[in-house]
Order: structure tokens, then sequence, then C-alpha cells
């Protein structure tokens, strides 16, 4: 089925490139391929499945593609990377696109989410990707995945002291959580003072570009 878009293809590969690049991410052309098709897919499943509040093409490019990238530059060296509650994908599929040799495992509790995501690994012709219909506080799934991830990450998944508690025995030892947050974490972060299992944290601010908004990155390492 084809998806018309309201400004041209041309114009948002130009948006998702820049807007890559000031993150300091380089998008090769299959890749701006890969965001444009999973673009006209989330605007489609839109329709019947609740997975975004934005409509527009060149903010969903900015708030959902770009704001999901944000993470990119903490998660060097990382093999394997757990998403929380990624929804309709993100952060876990625009990074998937980033770094194709990285694995990345899409946990979501809504099974109408991961058909989606699952029908967009397949469309994009992702390997090294998959969705799964779990909780992550689920204890068979734990028990299969324990230590088995460089990175955990979320977007506004929870509280962090929350997000912290269940991603933690998904972290080998040495991994990081690495969340995305929104401005006002400070208060979160104080609540981790003295968590077991922890060794620091960092709070990191990234604008995200063409637009006025900034995310905060929070990097917690796993005690080795």
């Amino acid at each position: 089925m084809e998806h018309n878009l309201k400004i041209s293809e041309a114009e948002l590969k130009t948006l998702l490139r820049r807007g890559a690049e000031a993150l300091g991410v380089v998008l090769p052309e299959e890749a701006q391929l890969k965001f444009i098709e999973y673009l006209k897919e989330l605007k489609a499943w839109n329709k019947k499945v609740n997975l975004t509040a934005i409509d527009e093409e060149r903010e969903i490019v900015i708030r959902h593609f770009l704001d999901s990238l944000t993470p990119y530059a903490f998660l060097e060296g990382a093999g394997r990377l757990l998403d929380i509650g990624a929804g309709g994908g993100f952060p876990g599929i625009p990074l998937k696109i980033a770094s194709p040799e990285m694995y990345v495992c899409l946990i979501d509790s809504v099974s109408k989410k991961v058909h989606f995501m699952r029908h967009i690994i397949r469309k994009l012709a992702l390997i090294g990707i998959d969705a799964e219909s779990v909780r992550a506080e689920d204890a068979g799934f734990i028990d299969k995945n324990r230590g088995g991830f460089d990175i955990v990450t979320s977007r506004a998944f929870t509280e962090l002291k929350c997000f912290v508690e269940v991603a933690l025995p998904y972290l080998r030892p040495g991994g990081r959580i690495v969340a995305i947050k929104g401005p006002t974490v400070a208060e979160e972060t104080i609540a981790l003072k003295d968590f077991p299992g922890i060794t620091g944290i960092e709070t990191h601010e990234v604008k995200i570009p063409f637009s006025m908004r900034e995310t905060t990155i929070v990097v917690i390492k796993k005690a080795s």
C-alpha cells in the first residue's frame, strides 16, 4: 500500500540527515529510506492503533525519530540493547537503524503495539532485532534474559527509581541504564542516592535538533 506524504521525501530525508548529524549520527541513504518507510507505516497504523498523538510528518521526525537518537552517543561498545516499554518502537528501532550491528530487543505489554513493531521489523528487513509482548517485571522473562544486555533503555517509561529496579536484572555487570527523560529529572536522581547495585549516575542535557526542547539522558552504571 502506498502512503502519500504531505511534505516531500527529499525534505524529510534532509531533516533526518542534518538532525542526526547534529547528534553525532551518520545516516547513509539506505538508513534514511528506512526512516521514511517507518514514518509512512506509523501514520497508516496510527489510524487503527494508538501509537502516537503526533500526526504531522516533520514533528514525527523531530519528536520521535531524532528524539530517539539522543542516547546514541552513550551507547559506545554496546552489542545488545533492551528497550523497555517500546510502544511504537521508540527509541529502539531508530537506534537499530542507526547501529545495524547492534542486537535490539523491544518489549511492551500492549500486544497491538508489538504487532506494529514486528510489522516494521519485517517491512524494513531489519536483522538482529526482536519484539516481545511481555511486561519487564515478568519473572520468566527476567530469568531467561538475566545479565544478557549491555544497555537497557526507555523513553519516559516510568519514574527513574522504578525503572532502575526493573532494568538492573537484565544488565551484565558494568552494563548501563540509559534513560531518556524530560528536563526536570533532578528529584528522580536524588531518590537514587545509595541505591544498591549501581556505581554512578550521570545526567546529560541534549538539545533535540530543529526544536526548542531538550532531553535529559540519564546514564547509570551497574556495579561490576
